[in-house]
């Protein structure tokens, strides 16, 4: 059956109060936009977070390790044992243990960044393709060169190409989440265009209702919090 659910949230490690230190409240409204969104998905049977990494399928289960040391506060942990989550997929766990669908039944699973729109489509329609009523939080950050002071220099293209992304989960918009250029995301800098896609192959036959709960460029890259439920 399709998707019953999804969450589309960013990754910064930013949003982890002990990350972030004093300036842990310049994102208070994106915190709790995530944990708004998250906590839709807990009515559904099984969990699944999808997020970017070195290559696609790597897959985890719930106990999956990750730490926040390498961001600066290392007794912020999820999972056991040695950390193995990439960035995308720890930022999903630690959100996803803040929140109501922490009592979920979930795995965690990868997609490149220069993955192909159909592999990325493919992926979608195999998380959906169960019995269970499967939610999925899918973790990716728009442009990093929205500004002078992003990560990477401002990219005139890179505002619109985010706008399309806003639009597009406000209103649950497969078809265009779909349509997402991988080359000019790559040339963005938009790590969640790959996920995003995967969503897009999830949501492709289930009958979803958006709501675009956050889009701002606090840092010069594109955050978007979003919820599609039926």
């Amino acid at each position: 059956m399709p998707i019953v659910s999804a969450a589309v949230c960013p990754h910064p490690p930013l949003l982890v109060p002990a990350v972030a230190g004093g300036a842990a409240a310049e994102l208070d409204d994106l915190r709790a936009a995530c944990l708004s969104a998250i906590d839709q998905l807990a009515d559904a049977d099984r969990l699944v977070i999808v997020g970017s990494g070195p290559v696609t399928g790597s897959r985890y289960d719930a106990a999956a390790g990750g730490s926040f040391g390498p961001y600066g506060a290392p007794g912020v942990r999820v999972g056991s044992g040695e950390p193995v989550l990439p960035l995308s997929l720890l930022m999903g766990s630690w959100l996803v243990s803040q929140s109501k669908a922490a009592v979920l039944p979930r795995t965690s699973l990868t997609v490149a960044a220069d993955e192909t729109v159909a592999a990325c489509l493919e992926l979608g329609q195999e998380v959906a393709a169960s019995n269970d009523r499967v939610a999925l939080l899918v973790m990716g950050d728009g442009s990093a060169r929205r500004s002078e002071h992003s990560p990477v220099h401002l990219h005139p293209r890179a505002e619109i190409f985010d706008s399309t992304v806003a639009a597009a989960l406000d209103l649950a918009d497969a078809t265009t989440l779909a349509a997402l250029d991988p080359e000019l995301a790559l040339e963005l800098q938009a790590p969640g265009r790959a996920p995003w896609q995967v969503l897009a192959g999830a949501a492709a036959s289930a009958e979803l209702t958006g709501d675009l709960l956050y889009h701002a460029a606090p840092y010069g890259v594109g955050y978007f919090v979003a919820s599609w439920t039926l």
